[in-house]
């Protein structure tokens, strides 16, 4: 990490570097860069991209959204195709050993194609609860409904990215699975926060990093949603849940959030996120919230070197095509 490094990771227009966003980041570099479909044409694209990237801030960190199902950027025939985490469910509760080991391999070939496309930080395992009348917004991206079963193929994924040299994101804390309405398009409400949701976080407390949820719980905080709300974060994420790794806001420019881009990023920092997410591209947000946003504080600086130590650790030799055999034979 950069001396001058903001403590925001943030999206980009396209699938290359404007001249605008390449003396952006050359002046006020940010932790990480985040991309999107719309950054990923094909496999030699993205190698350009992230080429242009590393050059123009070395150092810089590399995010992705790679799930498995509908959550992923990454995709055939340049990619492999991963299952949803609902089937890595579906089968563990078929076969158990089956499915924590399909959901190890799963981890391990997702962090695999996120490792040789030149990612650092993986959006990925879902720890939210598949809760029934809730908005299908977490739906299939869950594992089960049950939290023990969560909280295993949760951390069976995350130690199969972590094999692969990628660190893991556990979200959204301290649970989305309950949301009546989609945080993308509105802000939802709940009363309080349900122990049930908190238990797969508090069993993989251990992750490296863990992201926020767009949710305002009224009994906590009636006026702000957790990712700003110090009491949901402080009382909630780090006391009860336990975790005391690198905490990342959601995407700043969901609609269950407004305002000014720059002060946003910084609310969340104050409430105790230790790195704003902005993923829009949009070149007038991404400047606001870079020139808004400190470089990291010294604890936050020293649980993102401990996140980046954990995945160099954890991480070994992988066979990609006899371990992508083997899946397809867990599922048969």
């Amino acid at each position: 990490m950069g001396q001058s490094q903001r403590a925001a990771i943030v999206g980009l227009s396209g699938p290359a570097l404007s001249a605008d966003e390449q003396l952006m980041l050359a002046e006020t570099p940010p932790l990480g860069i985040i991309l999107f479909k719309r950054n990923i044409q094909n496999k030699p694209q993205l190698i350009d991209l992230v080429r242009a990237i590393r050059q123009c801030a070395p150092g810089m960190l590399l995010m992705v959204d790679q799930e498995g199902g509908r959550v992923a950027r990454l995709r055939p025939p340049d990619w492999l195709e991963h299952p949803p985490a609902a089937a890595l469910g579906g089968l563990y509760a078929r076969d158990p050993a089956a499915g924590r080991r399909a959901a190890f391999l799963t981890g391990a070939l997702i962090g695999a194609d996120c490792a040789t496309a030149g990612f650092d930080v993986v959006c990925a395992p879902v720890l939210d609860l598949s809760v029934q009348g809730a908005d299908a917004v977490i739906g299939d991206r869950a594992y089960a409904s049950e939290p023990a079963v969560v909280a295993v193929l949760a951390a069976e994924t995350a130690n199969g990215l972590l094999a692969a040299g990628m660190q893991p994101v556990g979200k959204h804390a301290p649970g989305h699975g309950r949301a009546g309405v989609d945080s993308h398009l509105a802000l939802p409400e709940l009363d309080d926060v349900d122990e049930a949701d908190l238990a797969p976080f508090r069993a993989n407390a251990w992750l490296p990093w863990m992201m926020t949820a767009h949710i305002l719980y009224r009994r906590l905080d009636p006026l702000q949603p957790a990712t700003l709300s110090q009491t949901v974060l402080q009382d909630v994420v780090r006391q009860r849940v336990g975790f005391n790794n690198v905490l990342v806001s959601d995407d700043l420019s969901m609609h269950a959030v407004s305002g000014d881009p720059g002060l946003l990023a910084a609310a969340a920092l104050s409430a105790g996120c230790d790195v704003a997410l902005h993923c829009s591209g949009v070149l007038a947000e991404t400047r606001a919230v870079l020139q808004a946003v400190p470089v990291p504080a010294v604890a936050a600086a020293a649980r993102l070197a401990a996140a980046a130590r954990l995945a160099g650790g954890r991480t070994q030799p992988l066979d990609v095509p006899a371990m992508v055999a083997e899946r397809a034979a867990l599922f048969g």
